[in-house]
């Protein structure tokens, strides 16, 4: 199993759509699953274009109730039935959203192979939403003009890999070594304790996202989200328009730039782009003056980290 995290963008603008940018969304491809976080308007034309083969997807994940984050689902959902899809759909959202989707599904998607199940969440709490074998999802409260919250997809700590000579050397039977892989020690049949760090070596590092939708600069989140190996976040306006960003409750490219800086992390995916911008160099320059690792995403990109 690839250790490597994917991050489809199926959507890399802001409410008012371009030819060349979709409205927010963005797949991310994790232990062979699929989850997708916020569903545009013609999420799932981008998906076709990059051949995302949607049968693995499971959980789709909404930050707030803005048009242009959440009307996608519909048509999403309608498509999904009529392709012969039978996984279950699980949305995580703020409460309001079953109420507003439930009627258009009853009406448009009837007869489907799969069922579409409701997760509702308190966009101002931080709490865990999902949970696996290998993954957690966290809530990340933001500030925007509705109720919003970012999301923290984190891998739960890896086994730790065993050293097969020393294995060998000490004739450890089969049936111990998952104990083994998860820190135990090993006691021989006279009763010696072998200590764990001589039978294996560290795990490998857990991988963490960070998913930072419409946002108010809020410096106060940068000791959620410290260290990730791929941060998201929202990138609007350029500095030039930092009281309207403020006014509307977004931020600025060289804000995003900020709070990847200070939460150290690895790598800075810049989106949300007003569709204002002709094009985003100025955008991509403001980011990069301030944390170099930065990546400013269009339609069909795909960040592997």
């Amino acid at each position: 199993m690839s250790n490597q995290f994917k991050l489809t963008i199926l959507g890399s603008g802001s409410a008012l759509p371009k030819k060349d940018r979709f409205q927010s969304a963005h797949l991310l491809e994790a232990h062979n699953k699929l989850f997708l976080i916020d569903c545009g308007e013609g999420m799932q034309i981008k998906a076709f274009q990059t051949k995302s083969n949607l049968s693995r997807l499971g959980h789709i994940f909404i930050s707030h109730l803005h048009a242009d984050h959440c009307l996608g689902l519909v048509g999403l959902i309608s498509s999904l039935g009529m392709t012969g899809h039978r996984t279950n759909i699980e949305i995580h959202s703020a409460p309001e959203l079953e109420n507003l989707l439930k009627p258009q599904l009853d009406f448009f998607c009837q007869d489907l192979g799969f069922d579409i199940i409701f997760h509702p969440f308190n966009p101002r709490k931080k709490e865990i939403i999902f949970e696996d074998r290998t993954l957690i999802v966290k809530t990340l409260p933001l500030k925007h003009r509705v109720p919003t919250c970012g999301f923290i997809f984190e891998e739960k700590p890896k086994e730790r890999h065993l050293i097969p000579e020393m294995i060998e050397a000490f004739n450890i039977p089969i049936k111990e070594l998952p104990l083994i892989k998860k820190g135990g020690d090993f006691i021989t049949e006279d009763g010696e304790i072998i200590e764990n760090k001589k039978l294996t070596r560290d795990p490998s590092p857990s991988k963490k996202f960070v998913y930072c939708s419409d946002t108010l600069f809020l410096p106060k989140i940068v000791s959620d989200i410290e260290n990730a190996d791929c941060l998201f976040h929202e990138a609007t306006f350029s500095e030039e328009e930092v009281l309207r960003a403020k006014k509307t409750y977004h931020s600025t490219a060289k804000q995003a730039a900020t709070i990847a800086l200070n939460s150290n992390a690895k790598k800075l995916v810049i989106g949300h782009f007003s569709s204002r911008y002709p094009n985003i160099e100025k955008i991509i320059d403001e980011a990069k003056s301030v944390f170099p690792e930065t990546i400013a995403t269009k339609d069909g990109l795909q960040i592997y980290f």
